[in-house]
């Protein structure tokens, strides 16, 4: 399992996580908002179903320079009002604080992806008042079903810390959940709903089978329609606030 100690940091840019990719803008990862995406590299999950495997390991994206980022966000300050920090799996890298500055002191606010792994990072972020918005994956059970879908030795506590930090903080907080069949039941929407709690921001994504990171995740059968369906009125008998989204 990859850890934060075991990162390079950016061979271009010192004291700044290296950046593996770039959206200049998008208008459905930060509901709301206007936002520009920085996806940085590595993950210490090896979910089978991961849509960003190219992100997971060393060198699959060339590097781009912080500068040409900082340049484009510069010239759309006017247009964009958000920057979303995704992966890979950002909370480890060392120098997230920075980056968090930088685009801080251009004027955007911030919402940062994360699997809540890191805890300690999350509370460091929130108490710097580095970032404005968490969306959080909550995959499945925290029990051995984690280690299940992740290949990977899962801290349960660690996670169940971001939780617990998340929704006792002033962000913008998403949970979210990808109803992948093979980790995803009824049994475990009922008990993530019910760990959230009735006032949680929680989502319910549709797993989709196409670009997966595992070859045998990409010929199972999603949910249909009204499984998904059937799976949000579980999660609405404990959080009133669960929806859909489709992708």
């Amino acid at each position: 399992m990859i850890r934060p100690d075991d990162l390079p940091s950016s061979s271009s840019q010192q004291g700044l996580p290296p950046i593996r990719g770039f959206l200049p803008s998008t208008l459905i990862d930060w509901p709301g908002r206007i936002a520009a995406m920085v996806f940085l590299p590595y993950c210490n999950y090896r979910c089978g179903y991961c849509h960003s495997g190219a992100l997971l390991m060393a060198d699959t994206h060339e590097e781009i320079p912080f500068d040409q980022v900082r340049d484009y966000l510069e010239s759309k300050r006017k247009w964009l009002d958000g920057v979303v920090i995704c992966g890979g799996e950002p909370t480890l890298h060392a120098e997230l604080d920075e980056l968090c500055r930088r685009l801080r002191g251009m004027g955007y606010a911030i919402k940062l992806d994360t699997n809540g792994s890191q805890p300690e990072v999350l509370q460091r972020l929130i108490e710097a008042q580095l970032i404005d918005a968490v969306s959080m994956d909550v995959k499945t059970v925290l029990d051995h079903r984690m280690a299940e879908l992740t290949r990977a030795e899962v801290d349960l506590e660690a996670v169940d810390r971001s939780i617990s930090l998340l929704e006792a903080s002033p962000l913008e907080v998403e949970f979210r959940t990808t109803c992948c069949p093979a980790f995803v039941d009824e049994e475990a929407i009922e008990w993530i709903a019910r760990r959230l709690g009735p006032e949680a921001n929680y989502v319910l994504q549709r797993f989709e089978p196409q670009h997966c990171l595992e070859p045998v995740f990409r010929s199972m059968q999603p949910y249909a329609a009204p499984q998904m369906e059937h799976l949000l009125d579980v999660a609405r008998r404990h959080c009133h606030k669960a929806r859909l989204r489709n992708g």
